[in-house]
């Protein structure tokens, strides 16, 4: 699969943080799969978990997924990222 391009990934972050469902999990599989940018499963973990509470049924598999690559510290990482992010609607 060829790389996002840097605007797409920009737009992706953008809509995901305004709330945008879909792009909130958009934006944990870029993280999750380092397309576009640095892999990292914290952030991946926090977007899947955030477009999971919105309704993304597939964030809810793809988030139990990449826990299990994640130490429990991590976890609770990125649980703190999600509260975080709602905290700061």
């Amino acid at each position: 699969m060829a790389s996002v391009n840097v605007k797409h990934v920009e737009k992706f972050l953008k809509s995901a943080d305004a709330g945008k469902a879909d792009d909130q999990f958009r934006a944990g599989l870029l993280f999750s799969t380092g397309d576009g940018v640095p892999q990292d499963l914290v952030s991946a973990h926090k977007w899947f978990n955030l477009a999971a509470m919105n309704g993304v049924e597939e964030a809810r598999e793809n988030r139990a997924e990449i826990s299990m690559d994640m130490s429990s510290q991590e976890i609770a990482k990125a649980q703190k990222m999600a509260r975080e992010w709602m905290l700061g609607r």
